[in-house]
């Protein structure tokens, strides 16, 4: 059997990151390889063509993790058929792989989620891909490699598991546990902090819109991943507080909640960024949403309209609070609306985003690579 090894940050819960969490999907459902896996800890009821390289100690994939992957694909770099590494290229972790960790016998892939343009030039794109076949998220992506004079090119949207993330009433216990009333119209925003430029927009527009609709609420489920995120928490519950909000927000950042029931509580769910840098092409964040049968609203970013139109979201103009605000309110004022674009926004996951039919997709690569 054909043995490929997936690289990638450590695989293990919370499942709230969307590299490691697509590679545990599409590991699952990769059928006919023996597919080798990178975890901390071992994780239970995968399929019997997993196996586990339980190589990492720490969830987080901060500088002595990355160690031991270097370490790990030195020692086992030719014990597989294929390696395909998922993760963002860097100028280090690329020079390391190629001088000292690539394969000299069968081949590579590399998947890129996302081409950091704010941090790389053309030049540098072209020696931090160096795999055999480089698969990347969006047409954008894609498209700009190829002018650059890539030719081993190809673009496979990420998958998601369409059953999990699936339109589901709202949790009763949830709904307490975070402070809303059934009949609250609960605004969602599972973006970040600090980065992308959309959490301050976000707050903005709700506590607008809330002066023509008392019954809002604002879901904030955005990890808090390092110092000033936590720091920018604090300025928000600041904002929040000055303008008597508080109280109508719920904070869902400790880790314990799934997100696909995070998504069933809330009527509409934003995505109102400024900026992509250092964001995957395809936020999977917008594709859950999306998946669970929900509006979403969506800055005008070129990367977004590959995958985002008018009948599956609604688009408004990037750094716009008013505009967004308007459109919280037109959501929220038009039911049947809401439920036409979240029932077209589910169809369009099914048919792009099932991890299924992206499975099927690596599988082919696999056996004719």
């Amino acid at each position: 059997m054909v043995k490929i090894l997936l690289v990638t940050r450590p695989i293990c819960p919370p499942w709230d990151e969307a590299s490691k969490n697509f590679a545990y999907y599409l590991s699952r459902n990769i059928k006919d390889f023996e597919i080798h896996i990178l975890t901390n800890g071992i994780l239970p009821n995968l399929p019997q063509n997993i196996i586990q390289e339980n190589i990492y100690n720490s969830n987080n994939f901060e500088f002595h993790q990355k160690i031991k992957l270097f370490k790990f694909l030195r020692r086992n770099k030719n014990n597989f058929d294929i390696v395909h590494y998922l993760f963002t290229p860097t100028k280090l972790n690329s020079f390391l792989i190629k001088n000292l960790a690539k394969p000299s016998q069968g081949k590579t892939i590399q998947t890129v989620a996302t081409l950091r343009e704010d941090l790389y030039s053309n030049e540098d794109f072209k020696k931090i891909l160096f795999a055999d076949l480089i698969i990347t998220y969006s047409d954008y992506s894609r498209n700009k490699l190829e002018k650059l004079g890539f030719n081993n090119i190809k673009r496979i949207y990420p998958g998601i598991d369409v059953d999990l993330f699936s339109p589901a009433p709202k949790k009763q216990e949830l709904m307490k546990k975070f402070g809303f009333a059934e009949n609250d119209f609960v605004v969602n925003f599972a973006g970040e902090y600090t980065r992308l430029n959309a959490i301050d927009d976000v707050v903005e527009a709700s506590i607008e819109a809330s002066k023509k609709m008392p019954d809002i609420k604002l879901s904030l489920a955005v990890r808090i991943k390092n110092e000033k995120d936590a720091e920018k928490k604090i300025e928000i519950i600041e904002k929040l507080k000055r303008n008597n909000f508080f109280e109508k927000v719920s904070f869902q950042d400790d880790g314990s909640y799934q997100m696909q029931d995070v998504f069933n509580l809330c009527d509409v769910s934003l995505f109102p960024v400024q900026n992509m840098k250092g964001k995957f092409d395809v936020p999977l964040a917008i594709v859950e949403a999306m998946a669970c049968g929900k509006p979403v609203i969506i800055s005008d970013l070129p990367i977004l309209k590959e995958f985002a139109n008018e009948q599956n979201s609604v688009t408004i103009e990037a750094g716009n609070v008013k505009q967004l605000s308007e459109k919280i309110l037109d959501i929220y004022q038009n039911k049947q609306k809401r439920v036409e674009i979240g029932k077209n926004a589910r169809k369009y996951v099914e048919e792009n985003f099932d991890i299924k039919k992206v499975a099927e997709k690596y599988q082919e690569i696999y056996s004719n690579l």
